[in-house]
């Protein structure tokens, strides 16, 4: 057994990942506190720390587990910065930019990736054969963070989006899904697995995010060339 090689296997996943939840969550606490709340910010959570953010079984055992299992589909999550939307200036309007700035953040992050890949032809070979993988590896998991938090459901922040658009009694009714929320995920991920053992092909999360997250791979890659 290689030990040397599941070690650099393992730093260049966990490094992006690390990086890319813990830029998401000090996001949403970073919008929050300058629109009014300052709850994640008292609590530590507006920083680059990653111990402040990871969850340790969404954020690691999780999305190791299924890259082990050589699963289709990475899942995972870190610990919700907390915000008191009753705190924002303008609660319904801030609601969705505190949102969209994890996202936003990933996408950021993800553009600086595609432009730092230039760069790598600078380093030493081994050093640069590492390097360009943790930042294609950066890509990817950015993207797919992005786009699968935009998924129009509670608790994901394309839920806060959507509750912060919808008019007022449909926004409130939509915003109780989200004692709910996780667990329709899990099942949209897990249930479509077990079917997919007998020929049914139903993962609709893949059906969803599929097109838009090739869409932005693409665009991504193409930075690389310039």
């Amino acid at each position: 057994m290689d030990f040397s090689a599941i070690l650099q296997e393992i730093t260049v996943w966990a490094l992006p990942i690390l990086l890319a939840v813990t830029i998401h969550e000090a996001a949403h606490g970073y919008i929050a506190w300058k629109l009014g709340d300052d709850t994640a910010y008292r609590l530590g959570r507006v920083n680059f720390n990653p111990l402040r953010h990871i969850d340790p079984f969404g954020t690691i055992l999780l999305p190791a587990m299924l890259l082990i299992s050589g699963s289709s589909f990475l899942f995972g999550w870190a610990k919700p910065v907390p915000v008191r939307f009753d705190r924002l200036r303008h609660p319904r309007r801030d609601m969705v930019l505190v949102a969209v700035a994890g996202p936003g953040a990933n996408l950021l992050l993800a553009t600086i990736s595609a432009l730092l890949l230039h760069f790598v032809v600078f380093l030493p070979a081994d050093v640069a054969s590492w390097a360009g993988q943790n930042l294609i590896n950066s890509i990817v998991i950015n993207v797919l963070l992005a786009v699968f938090n935009m998924i129009p459901l509670p608790p994901l922040d394309g839920g806060r989006v959507a509750v912060g658009l919808l008019p007022y009694p449909l926004a409130v009714r939509f915003a109780r899904l989200e004692r709910y929320g996780f667990l329709i995920l899990i099942a949209a991920i897990l249930i479509p697995s077990f079917l997919a053992d007998y020929g049914l092909d139903l993962h609709i999360i893949r059906w969803i995010i599929g097109p838009p997250v090739e869409a932005l791979i693409s665009f991504f890659v193409s930075l690389t060339s310039f």
